[in-house]
């Protein structure tokens, strides 16, 4: 998750992590508002990532740490 869109802003901020209110706060649109809201309100960690990226999904499926962590208190 990046503090603006990458391609269009080259300087935009990529965050490692963030709480799920930070990216509701700051309108991330990172996806869906009421999906947001229903992983913070169960305290279901997200991982966000580009799975376009050759090898992303097998390496998220490898536990390696890419993409954003969305977690309470992140």
């Amino acid at each position: 998750i990046y503090s603006q869109d990458p391609v269009a802003n080259p300087e935009a901020e990529f965050y490692p992590q963030l709480s799920y209110d930070r990216v509701l706060v700051e309108d991330l649109r990172v996806m869906d508002t009421t999906a947001i809201i229903l992983c913070r309100d169960h305290d279901l960690p997200l991982r966000v990532t580009n799975i376009n990226n050759p090898g992303a999904m097998m390496r998220l499926m490898q536990g390696q740490d890419i993409g954003t962590l969305v977690q309470k208190g992140g």
